[in-house]
């Protein structure tokens, strides 16, 4: 794996940030257009080159969400184009900047890629695997000459590659893991997509006692009953812990969002309460961590 010292991304007006993705089929350009949309890039994939400059042009003037704009260019669209390298030279040319990826893999490994999945190369005709991807490297040669960052994939597996793209590309924050910390009430039933599941049914219920009953577990009246109760410090800190724990290890998984779920009776007082602390315990520990309240009001 080799980088050459890459060139800050812009466009004439300075405000969008382009990156080219090209190489080898088989190299890894799908996993590298998913790693960018991590990170917030817009992803075009498998883009005729002929349309190349036009996207560009069209993403520098919409701005917004296409201020980071990526895209995936491959032989298949060798029929609009067959200079890859020139379209490449030909954007620079025009004023704008972008961070070319090259991804490169061994002969030998990337015969092991399409073995696996059954699949032709693209340009292998009706010779065999080798010589498809002998042609590929041969119409790919001045685009890899000009790549400001080339990657060889050959020892790499999925989730390296994406850390590597993450790497070079992500603002910190694109990178971080979101956790959401959602109440809810068992009687509506479970989150479907939460990672975590805590019963905080184990708690005396505010419901019982008539002046509370009324009230949520966002107010501090709830909240002081609910987080005053034997077992509830403990229960909180030991979920904040066990939560802090993992997270650096799903980052490396490539796992972006994190849903922590917990449930009540009604989702009215005790989850509310808690989701509001364990949340901002993860928080004050450097988390992105938001609560968010399914089943309030539905009482």
């Amino acid at each position: 794996m080799t980088s050459q010292a890459p060139v800050e991304a812009d466009t004439p007006e300075g405000n969008t940030s382009l990156v080219v993705v090209t190489g080898l089929s088989g190299g890894g350009r799908s996993t590298v257009a998913r790693a960018l949309e991590n990170v917030g890039y817009y992803v075009v994939d498998n883009l005729p080159q002929a349309l190349l400059l036009d996207l560009v042009e069209l993403a520098s003037q919409a701005g917004g969400a296409a201020r980071r704009t990526a895209m995936v260019l491959d032989v298949r669209s060798r029929a609009f184009s067959t200079d890859l390298a020139g379209a490449i030279r030909e954007l620079k040319e025009r004023g704008f900047s972008p961070r070319v990826v090259f991804v490169d893999a061994d002969d030998e490994v990337l015969i092991r890629r399409f073995e696996s999945v059954r699949r032709s190369h693209p340009l292998q005709g009706d010779g065999r695997l080798a010589d498809g991807i002998a042609v590929e490297r041969g119409l790919l040669e001045e685009a890899r000459d000009q790549a400001d960052v080339i990657i060889d994939t050959s020892h790499l597996n999925v989730n390296q590659l994406r850390r590597r793209i993450e790497e070079l590309f992500g603002e910190e924050e694109a990178r971080r893991l979101r956790v959401t910390v959602i109440s809810f009430g068992f009687k509506y039933g479970l989150p479907p997509d939460a990672d975590f599941v805590l019963d905080a049914r184990f708690l005396p219920n505010p419901f019982w006692v008539p002046e509370l009953r009324e009230h949520t577990g966002r107010e501090s009246a709830v909240s002081e009953y609910v987080l005053g109760q034997e077992g509830a410090e403990a229960f909180v800190s030991a979920y904040a812990e066990l939560i802090g724990a993992t997270t650096a290890g799903f980052e490396r998984e490539g796992k972006r969002y994190l849903t922590v779920a917990v449930g009540c009776t009604g989702g009215k007082h005790r989850s509310v309460a808690i989701a509001e602390e364990l949340a901002g315990r993860l928080r004050q520990s450097g988390l992105a961590a938001n609560p968010q309240h399914r089943d309030l009001g539905r009482e």
